[in-house]
């Protein structure tokens, strides 16, 4: 591996484990066993290093995105939204610590990731309601707001599971199927059961109880 990609790599997994703010570049030098000079040839400062550790995710996740089918289906959403898992975990401190998520160059990308993933996920809302396996909108708002709490789980969903333990053994993406489910025609369920299986389809969401004795603390 060549130093410049050793030193990406090594910081990545300091950052992810102890914060972006917790390590200097002379601590990141010692555990590459380089001299800070040999780092600093390569990246002058820590911001020139997050650009690029930014810029490898960005591409990584644009490269795989790439190789999914990109016509709207039940199989692009869920591989949309595993990817996104997959990338939480491995570049988890661009996602969760504030001091990177301000920087500018990082905010700039988020956003434009966004509007993208919001986009295409209206995109196969969109395309399900014509190919007849949801039906179409009652209450006005309601499909661009499930486009944004399904951008939202997506992207989010390892940080919290950092700061919430009640659903830390919880499928993201099974919450995400629970918004769609009311909306969709029988077609739609039967084409869901289809791809998912039987069993996923009951899985999707846990019955709510609606025993208040379980719930009033008072």
């Amino acid at each position: 591996m060549k130093t410049r990609q050793k030193i990406i790599k090594t910081a990545t997994r300091m950052f992810n484990e102890h914060g972006y703010n917790a390590i200097n570049l002379f601590e990141l030098s010692n555990k590459l066993g380089i001299s800070r000079g040999n780092l600093t040839y390569h990246f002058n400062d820590k911001s020139s290093l997050l650009r690029a550790i930014s810029d490898e995710m960005w591409n990584k996740i644009e490269e795989e995105r790439s190789k999914t089918i990109q016509l709207p289906s039940f199989e692009n959403l869920h591989n949309e939204v595993q990817l996104y898992y997959k990338f939480q975990k491995e570049y988890a401190f661009v996602f969760t610590d504030p001091n990177v998520i301000s920087q500018p160059f990082i905010r700039k990308k988020f956003r434009e990731m966004t509007n993208k993933t919001i986009a295409d996920i209206k995109a196969g809302i969109a395309f399900s309601i014509n190919a007849g396996n949801v039906v179409e909108e009652t209450v006005p708002g309601t499909y661009n707001n499930i486009a944004f709490i399904t951008w939202m789980l997506a992207f989010y969903w390892h940080a919290q599971k950092e700061i919430c333990d009640m659903y830390k053994d919880v499928d993201g993406e099974k919450i995400i199927w629970s918004f769609m489910l009311p909306h969709f025609t029988e077609k739609g369920k039967a084409s869901f059961i289809k791809f998912f299986g039987e069993d996923y389809f009951n899985e999707v969401s846990e019955k709510f109880d609606i025993n208040l004795t379980n719930y009033i603390t008072f």
